[in-house]
């Protein structure tokens, strides 16, 4: 067992080990139970993270910056508009300058290569907050929620039933080193890109898990342990909102749709939900339902996160 991370940043699951994603939720545990009982760790006392928003957030926003304060630090919110960014800068020479004035850096954006290129030009942790391609911080929360709920993570079966999204990626790169099946439903067209399936099947058959792909909800939901769903239009898709809720037809996560899940599965939303589309009311506000705690669990992996990257450096 690593009692380190090999990476300097957090950009995506796909280049965590299955080792180093179990010391993010061990760390992350001890951390949620240091709190729970009123106990102070401050390991980030004096340090700051800078956050940059391209995308609106409550649950990134809020937790990352909560996080900082609990953990001893301070949190920066920086909107491009208000930055250089905004009026041209480069993201290479934005990186640099932040590297001299912070001691981690925290980004939700549109263009994940933005990510890669500002983590390649830092000299201090960038921290994926959310791009297009992936959402790798959403689904460490995931994670420790079902291992919260099921005590167990090997053997359990997630059903993702929805757009092959960017969250959708990172359960495919994180579901095998977490020792979970997966299960993707996706309407003709959603479909999981291609490349990422592959290296996303090649890593269960490594960690011995399974990960299938079906145009049919009814079929990945059967026995399953876990329902996810996502929103149907996500930002920047509001254009195709329409045109989406018609393809998306008959993937919405109900009662009927639930029922096929085993009697104890667990229903998971990463938040915001549109209630009556992507999932029923009484689905989401159902006792089967753990999305609030999935949401805080958004607060306790974050700290163990920036705890391993930006600690003891």
């Amino acid at each position: 067992m690593v009692n380190k991370l090999s990476k300097k940043d957090l950009l995506t699951l796909d280049e965590y080990t299955k080792d180093e994603i179990s010391l993010i939720l061990s760390v992350s545990e001890n951390i949620r139970t240091k709190q729970k009982n009123g106990e102070m760790f401050v390991p980030l006392l004096g340090k700051a993270l800078g956050m940059i928003f391209r995308k609106s957030s409550t649950r990134t926003r809020v937790s990352f910056e909560i996080g900082m304060f609990q953990l001893g630090g301070a949190a920066l919110y920086l909107s491009p508009n208000d930055m250089q960014l905004g009026r041209g800068e480069t993201v290479a020479d934005t990186a640099r300058v932040l590297s001299r004035y912070l001691d981690g850096i925290m980004i939700r954006t549109y263009d994940h290569a933005e990510v890669e290129e500002l983590a390649a030009n830092a000299t201090i942790p960038v921290i994926n907050g959310l791009t297009d391609f992936t959402h790798p911080c959403q689904i460490l929360a995931d994670i420790l929620t079902i291992k919260d709920k099921k005590k167990v993570l090997k053997g359990i079966t997630v059903a993702y039933v929805g757009d092959a999204n960017n969250v959708c990626n990172s359960w495919m790169f994180g579901a095998p080193k977490a020792d979970l099946n997966l299960r993707v439903a996706s309407p003709k067209g959603y479909e999981p890109d291609p490349a990422v399936f592959a290296r996303a099947k090649k890593s269960a058959a490594d960690n011995g898990t399974e990960l299938v792909f079906t145009n049919d909800p009814r079929a990945a939901v059967e026995n399953a342990d876990v329902i996810y769903t996502d929103v149907w239009v996500s930002m920047g898709q509001e254009a195709e909102s329409e045109k989406r809720k018609k393809e998306f037809d008959g993937f919405q996560i109900n009662s009927e749709l639930v029922r096929l899940a085993k009697k104890d599965a667990i229903i998971m939303h990463c938040l915001p939900a549109h209630r009556g589309e992507e999932i029923s009311a009484e689905v989401i506000d159902g006792p089967q339902s753990v999305v609030f705690d999935e949401a805080e669990n958004r607060l306790h992996v974050q700290k163990g996160v920036m705890a391993l990257l930006m600690g003891n450096k």
